[in-house]
């Protein structure tokens, strides 16, 4: 499992999570977080509704999960219903949970970053109940690798515009703040 490091400080509800999102990018990006649902799903904006960013019940990690996945769709995705992406049900088998892993490597490393500014502990998810002795170790080290990669700018593999700015408006919603970007990710860096 990877624990984020840090204070004890209050973690974030999933309702403030909510709100922040809310406030961060509804009038921007016309899209909204909405918890309370039996699944989680995306709904593109329609023409009296903006985009819907759907997470499970209210759970905090799934909220942050479906975020890390908001701010991975690029423009053209967001237009279609949960990204164009049709969902693998649990029950895959080993060849199907590598695709797997390989589409969520970039999520679940922006997810772990979203824990760690929430001040939530963050596990990988490999989401398949049918592998029940499944070793995800080599998961968890390529999301940690991909986190590492998004943190060092040299890399050119650039943290997604929309994660800095959550990651940044979760941070402030908990009372840090960052001079620049360079003080933000050297903070982040501390996650993995």
């Amino acid at each position: 499992m990877l624990q984020p490091k840090f204070k004890d400080i209050k973690p974030i509800c999933s309702v403030s999570v909510q709100a922040i999102f809310n406030e961060t990018f509804q009038e921007g990006f016309n899209t909204v977080l909405e918890g309370g649902f039996d699944e989680p799903l995306y709904l593109p904006a329609a023409s009296n509704s903006p985009a819907k960013v759907l997470f499970r019940d209210d759970y905090v990690s799934s909220a942050l999960h479906e975020i890390s996945h908001w701010v991975v769709a690029g423009e053209s995705r967001r237009l279609l219903e949960d990204y164009g992406y049709w969902y693998e049900t649990d029950g895959r088998d080993l060849a199907q949970q590598k695709k797997f892993e390989q589409v969520e490597v970039k999520p679940q490393s922006i997810e772990l970053l979203l824990h760690f500014a929430a001040g939530l502990k963050f596990r990988v998810s490999v989401d398949n109940l049918a592998l029940p002795d499944y070793d995800s170790a080599p998961f968890e080290v390529a999301v940690k690798k991909q986190v590492e990669r998004f943190l060092d700018e040299g890399s050119g593999e650039l943290l997604p515009v929309r994660a800095v700015s959550f990651i940044r408006s979760l941070f402030r919603f908990r009372g840090v703040s960052f001079n620049d970007t360079s003080d933000l990710f050297k903070h982040l860096a501390t996650a993995v």
